[in-house]
């Protein structure tokens, strides 16, 4: 869901200079979005039924500029992991100071409170970059 309101989030702002792309630091490699997720991206236009998980690797990490996460624990195991990375990773509710929890295997009320996290975080975003 991030990696879709973000470009979308972005390119509303007219900054379609910027890649996008998500990948997880536990994926289930080429699991399908979680049909509730779906179900909830497409009420907003948005299309997520081709997107399949995948890793976070080391290569992804040293190509990108920033990285953005959901809770504070993947910034620490990213930067755990590749040194290098401090000060390219913040969380996506960086601004606010908050995680953003995973809701898989959870209540559509727990998608739909990530969602709306995950907007602000990226709106607040898109005026930072």
């Amino acid at each position: 869901m991030a990696e879709a309101v973000l470009k979308h989030t972005l390119v509303q702002a007219g900054k379609t200079d910027h890649f996008v792309s998500s990948a997880g630091l536990g994926a289930l490699i080429d699991y399908e979005a979680d049909p509730t997720a779906c179900r909830l991206m497409a009420e907003k236009g948005l299309d997520i039924s081709t997107h399949r998980a995948r890793q976070l690797t080391d290569d992804m990490i040293r190509r990108a500029d920033l990285i953005l996460v959901m809770e504070a624990w993947q910034k620490a195991a990213i930067e755990a992991r590749t040194p290098s990375a401090k000060g390219k990773v913040f969380r996506l509710g960086e601004w606010e100071k908050i995680d953003i929890s995973d809701p898989y295997r959870k209540d559509s009320s727990e998608f739909i409170r990530s969602l709306i996290l995950i907007e602000q975080g990226a709106a607040q975003w898109a005026t930072k970059l």
